[in-house]
């Protein structure tokens, strides 16, 4: 598939003119035109790029890429050790961001409804925080994210307070905890915690989970490498770096 082409579908599937990101999303280092393997991932580190090139890939599909707000405009120290690898090698880097979050197909939050078996998943408003219904002791919940997202949870909360409303956000969301308070949900589940939330939750009477950023993120370039090779038979393979944050 033409590199192109595949940059135009995906701008057009995941509607990157509907967000205000902190970072370019699409096409972010073009490389060869012609696509025939695709190594998807949560971010672009290093070592991703690596196996990238290992694998003989022509692209690589990610969540976190480059050419962040506030960061360093120059192009120096493992910023142009990754850019160069990428151009070297001549591999297209395809980055997209808050899109990848919201999608309601191919998007993280989703993902986490599915994995968790959440009913009724939407999304609260015009925000990126969903709510759906579970019905499980806190203890439990906790349990099940452990198993199916393969990393161990901060919980804060009564373990036998029983979650029958939910809402949840993926990545670094934890100051969204007021939309859940303002919801009136049960438990909000996010990836990261900040100092000041324990307490926040505590006295809201609301439980809160910090399920790791890296883990919340995994399903929607998962569930975007599938469709990808089922609707334009491009070889995808997800490719896990571990980060236990």
């Amino acid at each position: 598939m033409n590199n192109i082409e595949l940059k135009n579908y995906l701008n057009n599937l995941l509607n990157i003119d509907k967000f205000k990101d902190y970072c370019p999303n699409g096409l972010q280092i073009e490389g060869k035109n012609e696509i025939k393997k695709i190594i998807t991932g949560v971010s672009c580190n290093l070592d991703l790029i690596k196996a990238a090139i290992d694998k003989n890939a022509d692209g690589i599909l990610v969540h976190h890429g480059f050419f962040w707000k506030n960061e360093k405009l120059e192009i120096t120290g493992i910023k142009q050790k990754r850019i160069k690898l990428l151009l070297e090698n001549n591999i297209n880097l395809f980055a997209y961001h808050l899109p990848l979050d919201a999608h309601s197909t191919f998007g993280n939050n989703i993902a986490i409804a599915n994995i968790l078996d959440i009913k009724n998943p939407i999304p609260i408003g015009d925000t990126l925080v969903w709510q759906g219904e579970i019905n499980q002791s806190l203890e439990s919940l906790s349990e099940n994210i452990a198993n199916k997202l393969q990393r161990e949870p901060l919980v804060f909360g009564n373990k036998n307070k029983l979650i029958k409303k939910v809402a949840w956000c993926s990545g670094g969301a934890q100051s969204y905890i007021d939309y859940a308070i303002d919801f009136g949900v049960d438990c909000f589940i996010t990836g990261e915690v900040s100092e000041q939330i324990p307490a926040i939750a505590k006295e809201n009477n609301i439980a809160f989970i910090s399920a790791g950023h890296h883990a919340t993120e995994k399903g929607g370039v998962l569930a975007l490498g599938k469709h990808l090779s089922e609707k334009f038979n491009l070889e995808c393979e997800f490719v896990d770096i571990e980060n236990i944050v």
